[in-house]
C-alpha cells in the first residue's frame, strides 16, 4: 500500500512539472526599491511547491468519473501554462487578461466561503481572470481564488527574506495603488482598466475568427502532408493486422500520432504473427497498456515495444476473460429485472478488463447474499453502470443508473422502482437529442463547407445542439475548408484545428 502511495506521488509530481513547466524559468520585471526589500522573487521550485495544493485540487486524474470536468481542467491547465510562459518572457510589459475555469475538488484546505458551494459530487466551479505581473502574485492569486491556504507561500518567502531597513518595516504586503496620472506619464498599462475592459468586452466569435482565421489556415495548410501520412499509416496497419479501428485517447498532435503508428508498424515487421492476435480488435493509444473494460487493446505511449509484445501475446487469455465478464453481466441482469449492465467509455474512468471484472464480481456476490426479488423483465430496456467511489445510487440525466459497487440490494430495489419511469423518459429524451445533434452537425458542415466538424467529449449533446443552432444563423466565411472543434474555449491548435466554446458570444448578445 505504501509503495502504491509513493508511486502515485511520484507520478503526480512528474505530471505537475509538465503542466507547470514554464515556471522553471524566472524573469523579474522592474520593481520599486521598497518592494525589493520586502520580498524576493520566487524560484521555479518554490512556485511548483507553492501550487501543490492547487494541483491536487484540480488535477485531471482525480476526475476520472467525470470526463467533462476532467477535460475542462486539462484545457485550463494548458492555458495557465501558456500564461506563465508568456509572463516570464524577457522584456514583457503587460499580458492580456486570461479567464480560466477549474473544477476544484473539496479538500481539507478549501471551503465554499464566498464561492459556489461544493456539489454533491464533491467539487465546485471556480472562475477567475489572471492579470498578474510576476510569478509570486500569480501563485497567490490562484490559491486565493480557489480558497486554498497561502500560509505556506508566505513562509517560503519569509524563510530567506533579507532583513528590511528600518524605514521599510512598517510597510504592508498590499500592492501599490498608483494614481491614474502615473500610467499616463510612464506609458504603462493600468491593470484596473484592462480588467474593466475584459468584463465589458467579451470575445465574440466573429472577432476571434477575424483575428485568428489566417493563422489557422496557414497551420492547416502546413499540416496537410502529415494528415495524409497519418491516414496512410492508419489504413496500412488496419489492413495488415485486420483491426476494427485505431484511435487515440487524448488530443495528441499529428506528428505525435504518426510517430506512434510508426512504432506499431516496426513492431509488426518484427513480430507480425503475434500482433495478428488482435484481429477484429480496436487499438487505442493511451496512457497505459492493457485491455480495456470493453475489450479494446490499449497501448501505453510511454511503454517500450517489449510491453506491447507481451500484451499481444496474452490476448487469447484476455478474450476468455471477456467471455466470462459478459456471462457475469448477464447473471447480474437476471437478478435485477433484466436491466442491462453497461460500461460507458465517455462517462466512466478508464478501467482494464481485469479491474472491471473484479468490480462486477464484488457486486454480484453482494446480490447473491441478499436475494431481493425483482419482477422478471421489470427493468428491461434500462441501463446501469457500476462505480466504486459512490456511496448512494443516482439517476443520470442521460437515463442510466449510477450504482455503487457496495450498494445495499434492498435499498437498490426501492430506488429502481421509484426512478424507473423517469429513467425511461431521460433515455427517450437522450435519443431524440442525439438525432437532432447529428442532423445539426450535418447541416453546419454543409453550410460552412467544413472539412471536419466535431466536439470534445466534455461537450454534451444539449450544448452541441445549442451551439449548432446559433452557428447556422451566422455568416462565417473563415470556416470554409476548416477543421472546427466545439469545446469550452477559443484556441488554434498546433495542426490548424479551430476550437470555439459551445456557448460562444456574438455581437448582438453583447449589446
Amino acid at each position: 500500500m505504501l509503495y502504491r502511495f509513493w508511486a502515485f506521488w511520484l507520478r503526480s509530481s512528474t505530471e505537475m512539472f509538465c503542466f507547470l513547466r514554464p515556471v522553471r524559468r524566472l524573469c523579474l520585471e522592474k520593481v520599486s526599491s521598497c518592494w525589493f526589500f520586502c520580498s524576493r522573487a520566487f524560484s521555479g521550485a518554490e512556485a511548483v511547491n507553492a501550487l501543490r495544493p492547487f494541483y491536487f485540487a484540480v488535477h485531471p486524474d482525480f476526475f476520472g468519473q467525470h470526463p467533462r470536468e476532467r477535460e475542462v481542467n486539462e484545457n485550463s491547465l494548458q492555458r495557465l501554462s501558456v500564461y506563465l510562459e508568456n509572463l516570464q518572457k524577457p522584456g514583457f510589459k503587460s499580458l492580456k487578461p486570461t479567464q480560466l475555469t477549474f473544477y476544484v475538488r473539496e479538500t481539507d484546505q478549501n471551503s465554499s466561503d464566498g464561492h459556489e458551494p461544493f456539489s454533491t459530487l464533491g467539487f465546485r466551479t471556480v472562475k477567475f481572470t489572471l492579470h498578474t505581473r510576476d510569478l509570486q502574485s500569480t501563485v497567490l492569486y490562484i490559491l486565493n481564488s480557489c480558497s486554498l491556504s497561502v500560509e505556506h507561500v508566505q513562509s517560503l518567502n519569509s524563510n530567506v527574506r533579507p532583513q528590511p531597513p528600518k524605514e521599510a518595516k512598517r510597510m504592508t504586503d498590499r500592492p501599490i495603488k498608483w494614481d491614474k496620472s502615473y500610467y499616463s506619464f510612464t506609458g504603462f498599462r493600468d491593470p484596473d482598466e484592462d480588467l474593466e475592459h475584459v468584463s465589458k468586452m467579451e470575445t465574440t466569435l466573429a472577432s476571434w475568427l477575424d483575428s485568428n482565421g489566417k493563422r489557422a489556415i496557414k497551420k492547416l495548410e502546413n499540416s496537410l502532408p502529415l494528415r495524409k501520412e497519418l491516414d496512410r499509416l492508419k489504413d496500412e496497419l488496419s489492413h495488415q493486422l485486420q483491426l476494427s479501428d485505431i484511435r487515440w485517447q487524448r488530443s495528441w498532435g499529428l506528428a505525435h500520432r504518426c510517430s506512434q503508428l510508426h512504432s506499431l508498424g516496426r513492431l509488426a515487421q518484427q513480430n507480425l504473427e503475434t500482433l495478428k492476435n488482435a484481429k477484429g480488435c480496436t487499438v487505442i493509444f493511451t496512457d497505459r497498456s492493457g485491455i480495456s473494460a470493453v475489450g479494446h487493446v490499449m497501448l501505453g505511449t510511454m511503454d517500450v515495444h517489449h510491453h506491447w509484445s507481451k500484451l499481444f501475446e496474452r490476448l487469447p487469455s484476455y478474450f476468455d476473460l471477456q467471455r466470462r465478464l459478459m456471462l457475469l453481466e448477464d447473471q447480474i441482469s437476471r437478478l435485477l429485472g433484466d436491466i442491462q449492465v453497461v460500461y460507458i467509455e465517455e462517462l466512466q474512468p478508464v478501467l482494464t478488463l481485469d479491474e472491471y471484472y473484479s468490480l462486477l464480481d464484488v457486486f454480484y456476490k453482494r446480490l447473491l447474499k441478499k436475494r431481493v426479488p425483482f419482477h422478471p423483465q421489470s427493468l428491461r430496456g434500462l441501463q446501469m453502470i457500476l462505480n466504486s467511489d459512490r456511496y448512494a445510487p443516482s439517476l443520470h440525466e442521460l437515463g442510466h443508473f449510477n450504482i455503487p459497487t457496495l450498494c445495499d440490494p434492498v435499498n437498490l430495489q426501492w430506488f429502481f422502482l421509484t426512478k424507473a419511469q423517469q429513467a425511461r423518459e431521460n433515455m427517450k429524451r437522450k435519443d431524440e437529442l442525439k438525432v437532432m445533434e447529428d442532423e445539426l452537425i450535418q447541416a453546419s458542415t454543409k453550410k460552412f463547407s467544413l472539412e471536419k466538424f466535431y466536439k470534445e467529449p466534455s461537450v454534451s449533446s444539449k450544448q452541441m445542439v445549442d451551439c449548432c443552432k446559433r452557428l447556422l444563423g451566422q455568416s462565417l466565411p473563415y470556416l470554409q475548408g476548416m477543421h472546427l472543434c466545439v469545446s469550452h474555449f477559443y484556441s488554434v491548435m498546433q495542426d490548424g484545428d479551430l476550437c470555439i466554446p459551445w456557448n460562444w458570444k456574438n455581437g448582438d448578445t453583447m449589446k
